[in-house]
């Protein structure tokens, strides 16, 4: 007779809070984030160099808003994990729960498991943050999400180079789920990328909105390539708007506002 060796999903978390969204189609409204630990990109203006690896522990608020943390050991199991989501849920509170990272689609086989389970307790939307070059994990999880918010690495700002993978990605997602983009722009922006990622998005859809991101600004000891990472001028930012719009519909420029609000 063979034991049964199958052991329950783990996820290795850097944090779960209650915040208000700043970036995208999202922004201003208030989530649950589950903050997963790794990412297998080096983008150069990463300001959450911490989620590249798994600490030992992740830390888990208390009491929604209030960033009275507990500690607790990292791997997590899920129905530790719905403990802790419910425990966030105050009614009337928030509007989706937020996956981000790191790259939540790392842990796409505990994902697959932990999100029906949290759907059944939990009436909120499944909102998705993800680098955008992992589509045969995306397709795992797909059933489960109700929308996404893709990165579109141009490598003259992150050091990444994704076409292929962007281009599968968004054809999973839309219209299957509610799809915008984000692109962060920097003072070094190769505007022949631009005009690239605005072609990439019009050949699934021109309808898809896309957000260009000025960079927050970080010194070479925050950065992750160690060298300057300074946000585009005024100048910069207005022509590379005007040139998407030609291609997409709607071209937005939204920057970090939660930095902005001092929220985590």
């Amino acid at each position: 007779m063979t034991a049964n060796t199958t052991t329950a999903p783990t996820a290795r978390l850097i944090e779960v809070f209650s915040a208000i969204q700043g970036e995208g189609l999202n922004v201003g409204t208030r989530q649950i984030f589950i903050r997963f630990a790794f990412c297998d990109l080096r983008c150069h203006f990463c300001d959450s160099v911490h989620t590249w690896n798994a600490p030992a522990d992740c830390r888990i608020e208390r009491t929604p808003g209030f960033r009275d943390f507990e500690i607790h050991s990292n791997p997590v199991a899920i129905p530790v994990l719905l403990e802790w989501i419910a425990r966030q849920n105050l009614p009337c509170l928030h509007d989706s729960i937020s996956l981000t990272g790191g790259e939540p689609l790392l842990h796409a086989a505990f994902l697959k498991e932990f999100l029906p389970q949290v759907r059944s307790l939990i009436s909120l939307p499944i909102y998705l943050e993800t680098g955008g070059h992992r589509p045969e994990q995306l397709a795992m999880i797909l059933p489960y999400l109700d929308s996404v918010g893709m990165d579109l690495k141009l490598p003259s700002v992150s050091g990444e180079s994704y076409w292929s993978e962007h281009m599968k990605f968004l054809q999973i997602c839309y219209p299957n789920l509610e799809t915008f983009i984000k692109i962060i722009i920097s003072q070094h922006t190769d505007t022949h990328e631009l005009e690239q990622a605005a072609l990439l998005v019009a050949d699934v859809s021109p309808e898809i909105p896309v957000f260009l991101q000025p960079v927050t600004p970080l010194i070479a000891s925050e950065s992750s390539n160690h060298t300057p990472i300074l946000a585009p001028t005024p100048a910069q930012v207005l022509a590379w708007q005007t040139l998407m719009k030609k291609i997409l519909k709607q071209v937005r420029v939204i920057p970090q506002t939660h930095k902005m609000l001092n929220q985590l």
